[in-house]
């Protein structure tokens, strides 16, 4: 079951949280809602790169997660957007350079390579991977 939370106008204002159970098809559903944040932010311009960046962390949810729950956070921030993506899994992650004949192994190079930041924070119950896009 997917859950809103943090429906408030003033705080539509600025972020935007949202609890998914995620499958094959939750990448596009999300990628719509950024866009409509991106555009009453007037940060259309960020679209293409943080609409990429957030459906290859939404698919490694979906390849790596027992049970494919995360969070997605939308955050404006003065400098442009922040989004995170957090899930129940804990351990490491980092970005690595598939081989030409792999199916897959891609998608934090490309979040690495169309974003400005990105990173892992580690908690006790899991991690949250995010990334931030200058305005």
């Amino acid at each position: 079951m997917n859950q809103a939370t943090d429906l408030y106008p003033a705080v539509l204002a600025t972020s935007y949280r949202m609890a998914f159970t995620v499958g094959e098809h939750s990448a596009g559903h999300m990628r719509r809602i950024l866009r409509m944040f991106l555009t009453r932010w007037e940060l259309d311009l960020l679209a293409d790169p943080a609409t990429l960046a957030l459906t290859e962390l939404v698919a490694n949810v979906v390849r790596h997660v027992s049970g494919r729950r995360c969070s997605v956070l939308i955050l404006r921030e003065p400098y442009g957007l922040r989004v995170e993506v957090a899930d129940g899994v804990p351990g490491p992650v980092r970005a690595k350079a598939a081989g030409p004949l792999d199916a897959g192994g891609r998608g934090l190079v490309l979040v690495e390579a169309v974003t400005d930041r990105w990173g892992v924070e580690e908690r006790g119950d899991g991690k949250t991977v995010w990334f931030e896009c200058d305005a």
